[in-house]
């Protein structure tokens, strides 16, 4: 029980030297819409064991509510019981929503201690472990959507897989380590709750319901129906979201994973139901721009935000929008993509863009604060927020400031360090054969500032003997994270010139 509730973070380790009780693949038999023909050939998973605390514990709370069901139907039973259920179904939804997802696992807006600590403990009552377990495997998630080896609950390994079978298996998240913690290790309430989350969890999802129903004389009816009942929605409720919001429902924003939208889904989950959305725009708090939109853990927030207990909501630009959903309305209609995506026409900048490197110039007149940066969450980088909505309109007019004639300029790692060293704060990275000033993207890059400045140029820094120079190339073309299109498009904006890389010692 401690395993289940407790959940688990092994970062690649070796399996066991016995032999796996049973294979993956078992849990997989219903197939998906999606197919896994996009990861490589070798992306299949090894063989896992049976989590066998997992399994029982999971088998046991729903045997017991079956039993406690049959002994206290809701015709026998105060009604009292029944609301129980409902609400403490709801604080669990709450919880995980606000607190698990939107709020530590991509940082979409800031809380105060005292929010934290609620949205921990009610986080807690839906048994999904700890905030820095349940939000380190979520960013893990969306780094790696639908890949088969290293999504924890992979759509393209089947709905039942993906749904509950997940759970089942011990873990070994061989690409772990390349999620950033920093911010949750940093975080007194997390590391608080993620030391006591036992505890925290037995306490909040099946005591006090059970303390409430010495209320009014029925301790036991609402232990099965405040708790158990209760766990088993908000379970099974999280997991629609890993599985039926990758199987079926409407995909406006972007193809290029299997996550979908569906009304239903947003009812159950208080407002997750545009899962396309959340997948192409991580790092907004909401679920979905409409104001139409049934979002109740929006409202929540924003509610909270109006007495000054949140801070820094993160909403995706109009124009990310715009573009994602105006790229699918093209494709849907035509079957193809829209010319601008098929081909590139900017001069010949594009020739070695073959891989997703690529970008423009930033005016040269100064830097972004970085009061705001954003967290060093990871997550699948898409959008990006209004804190300086107007800098990308601006970008293209100067991309031409670092070319000649039409044709880019080259640089060396001479002239790199001589642009570096102009402004102070400047963030330059190295992707492909092309240097990228990042530094007007700091606060609006998805995953935070962090990332981007763990792998920026820094003058007269150790180089590699094959790169001769500090090279992002790896990272962002899926080493670190996979990138969607509206990341590429964005990312070209930011260029500043072409990079010339020479073997053995560079003048």
């Amino acid at each position: 029980m401690y395993r289940m509730i407790y959940g688990d973070l092994t970062f690649g380790s070796k399996q066991s030297g016995r032999p796996p009780s049973t294979n993956l693949s078992l849990l997989s038999t219903i197939a998906m819409g999606a197919s896994s023909a996009a990861f490589p050939s070798n992306s299949t998973p090894k063989p896992a064991q049976i989590w066998w605390s997992n399994a029982f514990f999971f088998t046991y709370v729903h045997l017991a509510a079956l039993v406690g069901v049959y002994f206290y139907p809701p015709a026998a039973i105060s009604r009292a019981n029944l609301v129980l259920a409902f609400i403490s179904w709801q604080i669990s939804v709450f919880g995980i929503t606000i607190g698990y997802h939107r709020l530590y696992s991509h940082r979409a807006f800031r809380a105060s201690v005292g929010v934290r600590v609620a949205l921990a403990a009610m986080g807690s009552s839906g048994f999904q472990g700890s905030i820095k377990v349940r939000c380190l495997r979520h960013r893990l998630h969306h780094r790696f959507t639908d890949d088969p080896v290293h999504d924890p609950y992979a759509a393209t390994r089947g709905l039942l897989f993906s749904h509950m079978g997940w759970i089942f298996f011990k873990p070994t998240y061989e690409k772990m380590e390349l999620v950033d913690r920093e911010d949750l290790d940093n975080d007194p309430v997390v590391r608080f709750q993620h030391k006591h989350y036992v505890p925290i969890a037995l306490s909040t999802g099946f005591i006090i319901p059970s303390l409430f129903g010495c209320l009014w004389g029925e301790p036991l009816p609402a232990f099965v129906w405040g708790g158990l009942v209760a766990r088993i929605l908000i379970w099974h409720c999280t997991f629609l979201v890993n599985s039926l919001a990758h199987w079926d429902g409407l995909q406006p924003y972007s193809d290029e994973d299997t996550s979908r939208g569906t009304l239903i889904l947003a009812i159950l989950t208080g407002g997750e139901g545009s899962h396309n959305f959340q997948h192409t725009f991580p790092h907004d708090f909401r679920s979905g721009p409409s104001i139409l939109s049934w979002d109740p853990s929006k409202w929540i927030i924003k509610l909270l935000h109006s007495f000054g207990l949140v801070s820094g909501l993160r909403r995706a630009r109009e124009r990310d929008m715009n573009e994602a959903k105006s790229y699918m309305a093209h494709k849907d209609k035509f079957g193809v993509p829209p010319p601008e995506y098929v081909n590139s026409e900017l001069d010949d900048d594009d020739e070695d863009f073959s891989s997703g490197s690529g970008f423009s110039s930033v005016d040269d007149s100064g830097t972004q604060s970085e009061e705001g940066e954003g967290d060093s969450s990871g997550y699948r980088s898409a959008g990006s927020v209004t804190s300086t909505s107007s800098t990308l309109r601006t970008r293209s007019s100067s991309s031409k400031s670092s070319q000649s004639g039409g044709k880019w300029q080259v640089w060396t790692r001479k002239d790199v360090e001589e642009y570096v060293g102009k402004k102070p704060g400047r963030c330059v990275v190295l992707i492909g054969k092309w240097v990228v000033d990042v530094t007007s993207y700091l606060g609006e890059h998805p995953a935070g500032a962090a990332i981007l400045r763990k792998y920026s140029y820094k003058s007269g820094s150790a180089i590699s003997k094959e790169d001769q120079s500090p090279d992002a190339t790896w990272a962002f073309e899926g080493g670190l994270n996979n990138h969607s299109r509206a990341a590429v498009k964005n990312m070209k904006e930011l260029r500043v010139a072409r990079y010339h890389r020479k073997e053995g010692n560079e003048e």
